[in-house]
């Protein structure tokens, strides 16, 4: 079992699809006994995605609270990432395909997670995507996400207080808290 999440502390785990990185990221937010807040940036637009959130849902069980938040998740982070409350945001990579789709300023949208981020007062765990390490994609749209997807993880993994990579179902911490001096 994974260790829980410090109050106000910043997770990023990440991974590539099916990779274990949700689960992983549940069982932090779990283990830190608050009230568990499941941050959603998935939008339905086909059948087979309305499935797949419905299992996802389906899988957490009554014990969390979901809050929607396809676009503003700053804001969603400032309401729910309270003393009592432990919140996971699966995942980064949705959210940042709503941004891309609804032609954001994108370094703009970053900046108010950042700052929402270092407002936090519950621990947060972020979900995202490893998107980097495959072949170059063969069209502009895919390289710019790939490009925005990859300075996104860098920034958040800047403020991280630990950062964790999940391959096939295995934690590798890239990134620990600091010990107290």
């Amino acid at each position: 079992m994974p260790s829980p999440a410090p109050r106000g502390s910043v997770t990023l785990v990440l991974g590539g699809a099916r990779s274990g990185k949700s689960r992983f990221a549940e069982g932090l937010v779990t283990a830190s006994g608050l009230e568990r807040v499941y941050v959603a940036t998935a939008q339905a637009f086909d059948d087979e995605m309305r499935a797949r959130i419905a299992a996802h849902r389906d899988s957490r069980g009554g014990a969390w609270r979901t809050v929607d938040a396809p676009r503003d998740l700053a804001a969603a982070i400032d309401a729910e990432a309270t003393e009592n409350h432990a919140v996971i945001v699966d995942c980064l990579t949705l959210w940042l395909s709503n941004a891309l789709l609804a032609d954001a300023d994108i370094e703009h949208e970053a900046g108010l997670l950042l700052e929402a981020l270092v407002r936090a007062r519950g621990p947060v765990v972020l979900v995202s995507n490893e998107v980097g390490s495959g072949i170059v994609p063969d069209n502009a749209l895919a390289r710019a996400f790939r490009d925005h997807q990859g300075r996104l993880n860098q920034r958040v993994a800047a403020i991280a207080d630990r950062v964790t990579l999940v391959v096939a179902g295995l934690p590798l911490d890239l990134k620990l808290p600091k010990e107290p001096s």
